[in-house]
């Protein structure tokens, strides 16, 4: 239920550099009822704001897709480059990639349980602070200070970390979020390929990719521990440990698949066009 952004990696001038995109998904972003009669994966995308969500990782990746243009290029984040970016992150077609795969992967689960609770108060709640929460953090200085918390934290006997702990082991979040990063790395070297600005092999690429594996995981950890201890720190312990037991639920282990299925899929989608789009300006073709 929940993952942190994809690290994506890159050679510029035979140097390898990776830099983190926002390119996230949401933990779970549930609030408003749904309609029963609709089909579970369906009732659970209109309890969830998924437009909402979706404008959110649109905000957070034109953010660091300008970073990326100032870091890459070498005319820099230009007004083409920032451009076709929009283009590349348009929420219509984000949210379709994202309701395709969902309602695939969740198709024969039992909705119930996750409508009951994420349409209550609490379950309102839960979602109203990971949006904030998810917003807080596109500030550079206040996503700094969010890791400087959880660093403080970390390795503590720390009551509330340990309730994040439970939360993320229960859906091994960590170890699905590298997987998704590293395969969205994998997707914007593709598109620097197919796009003409290196020549890589599909083992050069997976190469580039691994080497970043290490730096991917510390990276992750440390920004999914902040956003959590970010969004829940206002949560009562009965609320997130019923919120925890959910997640660790058959029916909330299938949610959180679900969803990482079609936030990756998105995200291997943008990642790729991102790298077309990096290789035209690189090229110096017309956006």
């Amino acid at each position: 239920m929940g993952r942190a952004r994809p690290r994506v990696c890159y050679a510029l001038n035979g140097d390898s550099r990776t830099m983190s995109l926002r390119l996230v998904a949401p933990v779970v972003l549930i609030c408003a009822a749904a309609p029963l009669s609709a089909a579970p994966g369906e009732a659970l995308l209109e309890a969830m704001r998924v437009p909402e969500i979706v404008q959110v990782m649109r905000e957070e990746g034109l953010d660091y897709a300008q970073e990326m243009g100032e870091d890459l290029l070498p005319g820099g984040a230009t007004r083409g480059w920032r451009a076709v970016v929009s283009q590349v992150y348009d929420t219509e077609a984000m949210e379709e990639v994202v309701r395709g795969q969902f309602i695939d992967s969740f198709a024969g689960t039992e909705a119930g349980p996750l409508l009951d609770f994420f349409t209550s108060e609490d379950g309102q709640r839960v979602v109203d602070l990971e949006i904030t929460a998810r917003r807080t953090l596109i500030d550079d200085d206040l996503e700094a200070s969010a890791r400087e918390a959880y660093q403080a934290l970390d390795g503590t006997d720390d009551p509330r970390l340990e309730q994040i702990e439970a939360f993320v082991e229960a859906n091994d979040l960590v170890e699905a979020n590298v997987v998704g990063a590293m395969n969205a790395s994998y997707q914007f070297y593709l598109g620097l390929v197919d796009g003409g600005a290196f020549e890589m092999t599909e083992e050069e690429i997976l190469s580039e990719v691994w080497a970043q594996e290490e730096d991917t995981r510390s990276d992750t950890r440390e920004w999914l521990y902040a956003f959590l201890l970010v969004a829940y720190r206002p949560l009562s312990d009965a609320v997130l440990d019923e919120y925890v037991a959910l997640s660790a639920s058959p029916e909330g282990r299938a949610m959180n698949r679900a969803l990482f299925a079609g936030f990756n899929a998105m995200y291997d989608e943008i990642s790729y066009g991102l790298g077309l789009a990096a290789a035209q300006q690189m090229l110096g073709e017309e956006l």
